[in-house]
């Protein structure tokens, strides 16, 4: 008995020591290595690839003004940006943020590694004096407390060359490739092999002890899979692998409680968001179709001498708004998916002008629509998407306001070569700094009743489309929301 505790205790000190020591030289030598090229080539491999990255940036930000046309404004650069700086930020693997021409932060790629590289959010008065005076590009370097940092300012500029915000990139001097990457993984490989021959011989030994008494368990365990019966295994022994085995079956028991409480309740959740994203769907188009029988029962009560017109308008929206509803009925009866786009050719003004129909006949809120700019007004969507999404603009926009307040929203169509852009904006209580960054995320919402399903399926819509939905807002003034549409592209 003696002798086979200290066979035990060998066999587990042996794997336990070959395996650190293998991990300890595999560290110290790759490690040497790379500490070795790094401070031979990273200081001038850094500064090169910084500019290659930040000349990559200039052109995309360039490009995307270029693409937007004079719809971009001081004001709403962190609106416009808001999505492109994220989407730059992980091609280039690079922090990006924009500040106001007054050195005021106004957003970055990640709020957290804002904080966590400790970059302020006013700018350097030396670096802003620099950018005023003509310098091209301000270089901070040995930043306090990250003296490992380097931030680089730059101005974002209009198509007619007039400056549109200050834009920064942080670049991390640690965390830096060597510029000739060649010669450091040829030296890094030629380590890695020679430990890894080691490894090998050093796991030979080790797998004389091991794999015999381990193979057999291997074999029964191969058969195990969730959702069959599972299958305890059967050891005679009571060494380590014995206890290892009792163990197992233990675990092995509650994994199969655990699998059918879980299957049970993703398949009751599944069905909770579905049930709750539809029926959030089915009541969006109710609210206006309500507010349009009220206003046609009043014409009646009033004896309207336009009745039969207004009652033709009527009968049009009310049966764009029940083909809605009957799509989304039929799709979730069927398995309770959302329709599949419908693509057809749209004219956004007569679409526009039916959905504020729905929403203009009220005392408390005035809904006007304006259009402006010489482009088309067509668009190639799904028309009952487009319902959907503009209801849910044009409902979240009415609820938005106070009801001691006189509420005006206003509907605005741009017509540009390149875009089109729909824009609902509201005199509402606006959205806090706290709420944005989780305004379009599923089953966020500001209000008692609400799913949150709405923005979010915006956008994801406006995804499938290959556009762009975005916003702005200051606390107690109101939001604006923007749909932006390539131009007879989607």
């Amino acid at each position: 008995m003696g002798i086979m505790n200290k066979l035990r205790l060998n066999l587990r000190y042996r794997i336990l020591i070959s395996m650190l020591t293998i991990i300890l030289l595999s560290f110290l030598v790759a490690g040497g290595v790379a500490i070795y090229d790094h401070y031979e080539q990273s200081e001038k491999y850094n500064l090169q690839r910084l500019q290659r990255k930040e000349e990559s940036v200039r052109a995309s930000m360039k490009y995307f003004i270029e693409q937007m046309g004079d719809f971009v404004q001081p004001e709403v650069m962190n609106m416009v940006f808001s999505d492109k700086i994220c989407e730059l930020s992980d091609v280039h693997n690079l922090f990006i943020a924009l500040f106001s021409l007054e050195g005021e932060y106004l957003v970055s790629s990640s709020s957290f590694a804002m904080d966590s590289l400790a970059i302020p959010y006013t700018m350097d008065p030396v670096a802003m004096k620099q950018l005023k005076s003509g310098t091209e590009r301000v270089v901070l370097e040995d930043i306090i407390p990250r003296e490992d940092l380097t931030l680089a300012y730059w101005y974002v500029k209009d198509t007619r060359n007039r400056p549109l915000a200050i834009t920064c990139v942080a670049y991390d001097n640690t965390d830096a490739d060597p510029k000739n990457l060649t010669a450091f993984l040829t030296e890094l490989g030629q380590s890695y092999i020679l430990l890894f021959l080691l490894a090998t011989g050093v796991a030979y030994l080790l797998s004389r002890y091991i794999t015999r008494s381990l193979q057999s368990i291997a074999e029964k365990m191969k058969g195990i899979q969730l959702g069959r019966k599972l299958e305890p295994v059967t050891w005679e022994s009571t060494d380590e692998i014995g206890a290892l085995v009792k163990q197992y079956n233990e675990m092995l028991l509650e994994l199969e409680k655990s699998a059918t409480m879980l299957a049970r309740t993703e398949r009751e959740s599944a069905w909770r968001e579905m049930a709750q994203q539809v029926a959030h769907e089915i009541k969006n188009p109710l609210t206006p179709m309500k507010l349009r029988v009220q206003y046609l029962e009043k014409a009646w009560n009033e004896k309207a001498p336009n009745f039969d017109e207004r009652l033709k308008v009527f009968a049009q929206s009310m049966t764009e708004q029940i083909d809605t509803l009957s799509h989304i009925a039929s799709e979730f009866s069927n398995f309770a998916k959302l329709p599949k786009p419908q693509l057809s050719q749209i004219h956004t003004v007569e679409l526009l002008m039916n959905v504020i129909d729905l929403f203009g006949q009220q005392e408390h809120c005035k809904v006007n629509l304006r259009t402006y700019g010489p482009g088309s007004d067509e668009l190639v969507a799904d028309k009952d998407q487009m319902i959907r999404m503009l209801n849910n603009l044009l409902n979240n926009a009415m609820q938005a306001i106070p009801e001691n307040k006189e509420g005006l929203i206003d509907v605005a169509l741009r017509k540009g070569s390149k875009n089109i852009i729909i824009r609902v904006q509201d005199n509402g209580v606006g959205i806090s700094i706290a709420q944005r960054k989780k305004i379009f995320s599923p089953n966020f919402t500001t209000k008692s009743t609400g799913t949150g399903l709405g923005l979010a399926m915006v956008r994801s819509i406006m995804t499938q489309y290959g556009a762009h939905v975005g916003f702005s807002s200051r606390e107690g003034k109101g939001a604006s929301f923007f749909l932006i549409f390539p131009a007879k592209s989607i």
